[in-house]
């Protein structure tokens, strides 16, 4: 598909304000929005918003189709009535800065179930009609998540390869019962997807209006602990007796690590996938185009050739790259659901593969200004080398914040970059290089909010390999402000990334 020159912000919705412990899909998601039209914005990029599991990460998720309940606004749920002011009004006093992720599902889950009851015993037959609707409209992965979420509820948390044999193995007559043991939790869970895609849904339409796009970023791999994984094993390589990987995911060994990365989600059965004609990519790509506008593909090299590395190794330096079936793929998703708004994530070790699959089907990649000054004039992130069918950051929520990145540089290279860009202006270094992201020709520019707020490494979302205190950013409400849109709208308008006006109606009879 052929994108437009447009720019962009990165910010995920926990990262909002509020007075609930995390970001919400309520007031302060709007305003947000305001400040992308004020500032000539085109472009809002999430991550992933699938419920959070392991570390609270957002690439490590209990479904690759499901919404976060943690996202949905109690605020908003008491305009519907299914809270009071009451129940709001003995909330604890939430850090202003960052999700404490425990005391936050602690205090709003109960609030969650309390709605979902209240739904179901006061819901008007309109109501009821649309909630049916939802669910039968997404039964394909609804009726799976919903099941699996109040099993593992069940068992108290446990991965579900831990579960009873037969549950694990879902022995039919075994899942029947438990089915209907567990009726009322199913019900609350299927409550809470619909109301976060009722929440998310309006809230898009909002952007939309405003001819703002939103980008979602779906992973390419699935958590082991996941819905997806247990409803479908057959599509992954799984240990037949315990239900753990046979074959992980990773990278292998690279100038940033010595022993790759393990991530140790499960490889796909890509032989399985295709002789299925990739129904379950498919309906992936239907369900996340319902959520967002365009789509940015995790790791997208794993889909010409992945690194898997056998069970039982605690690194990823014993792997082998197999060859993915990326581009039977790409043609069938094109040929069942036409050519898709899907950008690339083609960092990390890239060939020439890797590249011409991206390229045959158009897809742009992505650059990455962070890491353009550490070589010669041949850097594939310096502006000057960049195709017009790319994004370009000035870094990614792995990255560290600009000024942090700036501030952790040798003197030589503090000194290289102040020589490209003609000395660090007064406005310091995060103006720079949001300056030379929006005037490349890349056609899209994002810049992650951290970045135009001038914040260091505190402002961190993510240190990749650290198990703890990532995903937590949160900004106050003041960092909102009409000085910091109109300076940001000038640089749009200046680097010719403003919406264009639609086109003017033909008023011909013919």
């Amino acid at each position: 598909m052929p994108f437009p020159r447009s720019s962009g912000l990165l910010l995920h919705p926990t990262s909002f304000p509020g007075p609930h412990g995390i970001g919400d899909l309520g007031g302060a998601a709007y305003a947000f929005v305001d400040f992308l039209a004020a500032s000539g914005q085109q472009l809002w990029q999430v991550l992933p918003l699938s419920p959070t599991g392991y570390g609270n990460s957002p690439y490590m998720c209990y479904s690759s189709m499901a919404g976060n309940p943690l996202l949905i606004s109690l605020d908003l749920l008491v305009d519907e009535g299914w809270l009071t002011h009451d129940d709001l009004s003995v909330l604890p006093d939430f850090p202003s800065d960052k999700v404490d992720y425990d005391r936050v599902i602690a205090t709003k889950t109960p609030l969650l179930d309390r709605a979902a009851e209240r739904f179901k015993a006061h819901a008007s037959d309109r109501q009821r009609q649309e909630f049916d609707v939802f669910c039968h409209a997404r039964a394909f992965w609804l009726d799976d998540f919903a099941f699996f979420m109040a099993l593992k509820q069940a068992h108290g948390g446990e991965s579900w390869h831990r579960w009873d044999d037969a549950i694990a193995k879902r022995d039919p007559d075994t899942l029947s019962r438990w089915r209907k043991q567990l009726a009322n939790d199913i019900y609350h869970h299927k409550f809470l997807q619909f109301e976060f895609f009722r929440q998310w849904s309006h809230l898009k339409q909002y952007a939309n209006d405003r001819q703002i796009q939103i980008i979602g970023d779906m992973p390419i791999y699935v958590a082991h602990d996941s819905a997806d994984v247990w409803s479908l094993p057959h599509i992954f390589h799984l240990d037949p007796e315990t239900g753990e990987p046979a074959l992980m995911a990773g990278v292998p060994p690279d100038y940033f690590s010595d022993t790759g990365q393990l991530w140790g989600n499960p490889i796909y059965n890509w032989e399985a996938m295709q002789a299925w004609g990739f129904k379950w990519w498919l309906q992936r790509l239907q369900s996340m185009l319902e959520y967002v506008d365009l789509i940015r593909v995790d790791h997208f090299r794993g889909f010409q050739a992945y690194w898997e590395v056998p069970q039982g190794e605690t690194t990823a330096m014993n792997g082998q790259w197999v060859e993915a079936p990326g581009r039977e793929f790409f043609e069938t998703v094109k040929k069942e659901l036409g050519s898709l708004p899907i950008l690339a994530e083609d960092l990390g070790v890239i060939t020439p593969e890797v590249e011409a699959l991206r390229d045959e089907f158009d897809f742009p990649g992505m650059k990455i200004l962070h890491f353009a000054f550490g070589s010669g004039p041949g850097n594939p992130y310096l502006p000057f080398n960049f195709e017009r069918n790319c994004m370009v950051y000035t870094g990614t929520h792995d990255n560290n914040t600009t000024v942090g990145w700036f501030e952790s540089l040798s003197d030589w290279e503090k000194d290289h970059i102040s020589h490209y860009l003609g000395d660090i202006s007064y406005d310091g270094i995060h103006w720079d290089m949001i300056r030379l992201a929006l005037s490349s020709h890349a056609n899209q520019a994002v810049i992650p909010f951290q970045d135009l707020l001038g914040l260091g490494e505190g402002a961190r979302m993510n240190l990749p390999g650290a198990p703890t205190g990532n995903w937590e950013w949160r900004y106050r409400d003041e960092a909102v402000n009409p000085e910091l849109a109109g300076r940001m709208h000038m640089l749009t308008e200046m680097y010719g990334r403003l919406p264009q006006p639609p086109a003017p109606e033909d008023e011909s009879d013919g």
